[in-house]
């Protein structure tokens, strides 16, 4: 079922990922979140759940992510929304798509606006967090990690139950990418799943994603007991009970 390939983005480099293709059918694509990768349950049972349903699916690990190339703290929001942009390009090509960003992954499915609205058919975040890293992350540290990031270029922070590498140019490239601020005016189906515990990103930032959608059709599902990642069966099974939703008013 995992069956990973590799796409190389250059002569050194390449892109771990898993697909399922079908030629001029509706494609699912999943965005991880922040030093996540496509080994956990939400990409392997989003892809079960295209197979079955003979959609089109694609799962990416971004650079310096599980075993894509690179290192970690050399990445960017810059650089991996390029990632997705890139593996939409080579491999869904011209079939629309609906995407599915969990935490950091809705940030970047939202960058992907800028390249494919007509061809984005849907939009679902899982603990959506666009801009954590100046709103969640920088604008909460203390002064004393403030100025150990200015300094050595890199500090080590733990949230909740994660430990993350927070380097300075990754701070500085988050405030380039702001899209909490700009409207999107798409006519589609936008659902919110965020989990009623969760420690990391506050319920707030869902519902911050769907104020930006104008036009949309929106939903927001605070899970109970919830955390973060959403990642049991319980909840995807939730997430999948509305993508199929949204599925039969797309077809």
């Amino acid at each position: 079922m995992k069956k990973y390939k590799y796409f190389k983005i250059s002569r050194t480099k390449k892109l771990r990922y898993i697909d399922n293709y079908f030629e001029k059918e509706l494609f699912i694509i999943f965005l991880p979140g922040f030093m996540s990768d496509i080994e956990g349950l939400k990409p392997q049972s989003f892809k079960k759940y295209a197979i079955k349903n003979k959609l089109g699916f694609l799962a990416l690990e971004y650079f310096g992510h599980g075993k894509s190339s690179g290192e970690f703290t050399k990445g960017n929001i810059s650089i991996w929304t390029k990632n997705v942009k890139f593996l939409i390009k080579k491999i869904v090509k011209k079939n629309n798509f609906i995407l599915i960003g969990s935490s950091m992954g809705a940030w970047l499915a939202i960058n992907q606006f800028r390249y494919f609205k007509k061809q984005i058919k849907a939009f679902i975040g899982i603990g959506s967090a666009p801009e954590f890293l100046t709103r969640l992350m920088w604008n909460k540290f203390p002064q004393k990690v403030k100025k150990e990031i200015k300094s050595k270029g890199l500090a080590t922070i733990e949230k909740g139950n994660y430990k993350y590498p927070i380097t300075y140019q990754l701070i500085k490239d988050g405030r380039k990418n702001k899209v909490l601020s700009k409207k999107i005016l798409s006519k589609i189906n936008v659902s919110m799943f965020h989990g009623e515990n969760d420690e990391v990103v506050p319920v707030s930032y869902s519902r911050k994603v769907l104020s930006i959608f104008n036009k949309a059709k929106k939903k927001l599902f605070i899970v109970k007991k919830g955390d973060h990642s959403l990642s049991d069966l319980k909840s995807i099974k939730l997430i999948e009970n509305q993508l199929t939703k949204i599925i039969k008013n797309i077809s």
